[in-house]
């Protein structure tokens, strides 16, 4: 699909908090499940050889995946480049490094700041020709950034070699919405304006943000997870069927973002729970959200009409994300009954659990034309799937950039979320354990309520 595989992989930052939680793991998993039988070097500063070794093993052991074969065969494979980022010389040592590699695979999992800089040493020094890399989000702060981000890493890299790493695109419950969707002739035919009354996608922590204050000063929930993880959810949901071909995925996601009417102020409540402004690297006066819900609207011929609500938070009743779609009742309640809003759905879990649910309105036992809503659902737990990581390192090694984000979607993205950065809607508190602030009730309105997640089931 995207040329031959590369021939070596590369990962900056390798002593960073990244490559310790998801690119070691990774690794030990391509390893194992997959023959991964390349050179791995990891570039950083402080981070020699035995340092390397040592961190992927308290890494996989802190895991509880460790596994000695596999871990034995990383720690053969592995080399390490120390130097700054900024220094000729680090990208004349990872041309040694590389040997005979013509096709290397470059993992950028360095602050955004730095893309450019190692970008353009890479190409200096030839450690870029015929090379893919894979940037780790955010791409930019705003449109204007990301354009420019885009402008640059062009001069050194071309399109089809940039893969832009969102792991909610490499979980297997985000893929599955898409196959439920056109797999079966059940649901196809009604995934319209004419059948569907609203859609809402919650993603709900119960946790704060104790050890991560100073990276989300810089970020807010509307950067952090409504601009990408959010979106590219919606995008699996409600993207028209693809022809199969080749970028075909991408280019109805793509076409479907930009469908997306812009966010307003009035579309948009912020929320900050009580205790944030104590978290140490947060300022004492931020103005930074931790909670947010948008109403959305899609201004094409499948979902014109239809409103679409997405809020995310930290410190929530309960930690869970799901997508429920709600059907319209008939134009007519045939046995005379006030039905509520939610006995005709679809709920779609995508964690901590997996679960694909209907609900459904069935008769009451007795005489009377009576009936009562009730739920059926498949469940079940996502211990066997394939890690995020480990799938999209994987697709890109082989070329493979379906699950990645395409430039033209990422500055759509930043269109939609554009017009409400910069603290221009006002910011209210909530307390932790809550649903977050009661402004959100009123943004759904007649549209509601919202629809809670029920706390994950507890399986053996």
């Amino acid at each position: 699909m995207g040329g031959p595989p590369s021939d070596a992989f590369v990962f900056f930052g390798a002593t960073g908090d990244l490559a310790y939680k998801q690119i070691f793991p990774s690794l030990q998993g391509l390893i194992r499940d997959e023959g991964f039988n390349l050179p791995i070097i990891g570039v950083s500063r402080t981070g020699s050889l035995d340092k390397l070794k040592e961190r992927a093993k308290n890494s996989l052991e802190e895991h509880g995946i460790l596994n000695q074969e596999a871990y034995q065969k990383l720690t053969e494979l592995l080399r390490a480049v120390q130097g700054d980022y900024n220094d000729p010389a680090t990208y004349q040592k990872l041309r040694q490094e590389l040997g005979k590699a013509e096709r290397p695979l470059h993992y950028l999992a360095i602050h955004p700041t730095m893309f450019v800089e190692v970008a353009e040493g890479l190409a200096k020094s030839g450690c870029g020709a015929n090379a893919r890399v894979v940037l780790e989000k955010p791409f930019g702060r705003d449109l204007a950034s990301a354009q420019e981000l885009n402008r640059v890493l062009h001069q050194y890299f071309p399109e089809e070699a940039i893969y832009r790493i969102d792991h909610y695109l490499g979980k297997e419950p985000v893929q599955n919405i898409l196959y439920t969707r056109f797999a079966n002739p059940t649901f196809e035919p009604i995934w319209n304006r004419h059948y569907v009354r609203t859609i809402q996608i919650t993603m709900a922590e119960t946790f704060g943000l104790e050890d991560r204050g100073k990276f989300y000063e810089e970020a807010g929930a509307i950067r952090d997870v409504l601009q990408n993880h959010m979106l590219q959810i919606l995008g699996s949901l409600t993207m028209d069927p693809h022809c199969g071909a080749h970028e075909s995925v991408r280019d109805e996601k793509a076409r479907l973002f930009k469908a997306i009417t812009p966010l307003k102020p009035e579309d948009v409540v912020r929320g900050q729970y009580n205790g944030y402004r104590s978290v140490p690297g947060v300022s004492s006066i931020s103005e930074v959200e931790t909670f947010v819900a948008v109403r959305l609207s899609i201004d094409n011929w499948r979902w014109a009409g239809v409103p679409i609500y997405i809020r995310a938070g930290k410190k929530l009743a309960v930690t869970s994300t799901e997508v429920v779609v709600e059907f319209k009742r008939p134009p007519r309640e045939t046995f005379g009954e006030i039905v509520p809003v939610l006995s005709s759905h679809m709920r779609m879990r995508i964690s901590p659990d997996i679960s694909i649910s209907m609900g459904l309105r069935v008769k009451k036992p007795g005489e009377a034309m009576a009936g009562q809503d009730v739920e059926l659902s498949l469940v079940r737990q996502a211990a066997a799937d394939i890690p995020p990581y480990q799938r999209l390192l994987g697709d890109a090694r082989r070329g493979m950039a379906e699950l990645f984000t395409r430039e033209d979607s990422v500055e759509a993205q930043w269109q939609v979320v554009d017009g409400i950065l910069g603290n221009v809607t006002p910011l209210y508190t909530y307390e932790p354990g809550t649903w977050g602030p009661a402004e959100a009730y009123q943004l759904i309105g007649k549209h509601g309520p919202w629809l809670n997640p029920r706390p994950p089931e507890n399986k053996p």
